[in-house]
């Protein structure tokens, strides 16, 4: 099917400031792809770019074949968009919101469905200032899927819902991906798009630091599978001095990396023959976020010991 959205050595600048410092990446047509990064890594920048609102400095963006800022009256029609910060007339119910968008798309309105497709149907004729947050989010949502949109772009869809409401959000994006649509998703909640996207970026201080499936970039930068065994420090001098695996501590928890299966029978032996109290074991692995919180900690310490010699002369 090709890609839905393709960007070459994009670049945008404000003055010294380096935005987005000439990334790469694609999406794939049909996909949930996040992107994901810090407040101020350029995440905001780069779609809004891809939506067309923004002008890139220097770089090729294609989406749906079609340069956003100069085809962007065709491409409008083809996307849809939820922003980061949705705002709506209050005085408007989401009813009626819906059937203005659909006016100004020249398309039926398809009210009842989109209303129940995102959870709003209880509150079709509700006044929008009266909403909570996360309905504010809803509408937002039913919006963007108007049009019948080939690409959808989500700018943190989820903010503000309960996590039911968020559950069946999800099952809104999953069903997206299986009408063949493309999900274009920005999230700061990482088990969100662990659990969605079939490939993401991670984005910081301007530069794409990691790309691929979740559990490519989990195997390729977390720690790996770990035996997690709750007892006390002494648990925890026994198996270093007795198995040749790495054993760290925390919280009341013994943790010991494993490079095969046969190795958690071989710790869980040696915890036995101890002799010291345990209470309870467990195989843990990384997640996004662990993984995530790893790639931007350590960058950002980098970029603070490189700025601290400058700072001295």
């Amino acid at each position: 099917m090709g890609n839905a959205v393709e960007v070459t050595d994009l670049a945008k600048t404000y003055g010294e400031l380096h935005a987005v410092d000439h990334i790469d990446f694609s999406v794939a047509a049909g996909e949930v792809f996040s992107f994901l990064g810090p407040n101020g890594a350029g995440k905001t920048t780069t779609t809004e770019i891809l939506e067309g609102l923004r002008r890139a400095s220097s770089g090729s963006v294609r989406v749906l074949g079609l340069d956003p800022w100069t085809d962007g009256g065709r491409l409008q029609r083809r996307i849809g968009v939820i922003p980061q910060d949705f705002h709506f007339f209050p005085r408007l119910t989401p009813r009626e919101a819906i059937e203005l968008y659909a006016g100004l798309f020249d398309v039926p309105a398809r009210t009842s469905e989109l209303l129940s497709q995102v959870g709003l149907t209880d509150k079709a004729d509700a006044y929008y200032e009266t909403l909570s947050g996360g309905q504010h989010r809803k509408v937002g949502l039913a919006l963007a899927l108007v049009n019948n949109p080939e690409v959808c772009f989500l700018d943190e869809p989820t903010t503000g819902l309960d996590p039911q409401a968020r559950r069946q959000v999800w099952e809104v994006i999953e069903g997206l991906r299986r009408e063949g649509r493309t999900v274009f998703l920005t999230t700061h909640y990482l088990e969100e798009a662990q659990q969605l996207s079939d490939r993401i970026a991670i984005i910081h201080h301007g530069r794409i630091i990691a790309r691929g499936r979740p559990d490519d970039i989990i195997a390729q930068f977390g720690t790996g599978e770990r035996l997690r065994v709750m007892s006390g420090p002494s648990m925890t001098e026994y198996l270093r001095s007795h198995i040749d695996l790495p054993v760290e501590s925390s919280n009341g928890a013994v943790e010991v990396r494993l490079r095969s299966k046969e190795d958690a029978l071989r710790v869980l032996q040696v915890v036995q023959s101890s002799g010291i109290a345990w209470q309870s074991f467990s195989t843990v692995q990384d997640t996004l976020e662990d993984v995530f919180i790893r790639l931007v900690g350590r960058l950002d310490e980098g970029a603070e010991s490189d700025a601290a010699p400058r700072e001295r002369k």
